[in-house]
């Protein structure tokens, strides 16, 4: 999808720079792809303390053996 943005030329040379792509394009993509990454773990996160999880590690471990 063709969409136009303003965004300002030092912003995306950076966001270039430590993403290491080579369009502008991929820059874009990676910096929302980021985004949205972050934002899921943020609200993953608030979830810490709130939901108890009754886990036997060793039962775990024996059903990933036997696949």
């Amino acid at each position: 999808m063709k969409t136009t943005l303003d965004i300002p030329e030092e912003l995306i040379k950076e966001a270039q720079k430590v993403s290491g792509a080579r369009t502008k394009t991929t820059t874009v993509c990676l910096a929302l792809q980021e985004y949205i990454r972050m934002k899921k773990m943020n609200r993953l996160l608030d979830y810490r303390g709130k939901i108890e999880f009754d886990l036997d590690t060793k039962k775990i471990r024996k059903e990933r053996e036997m696949r």
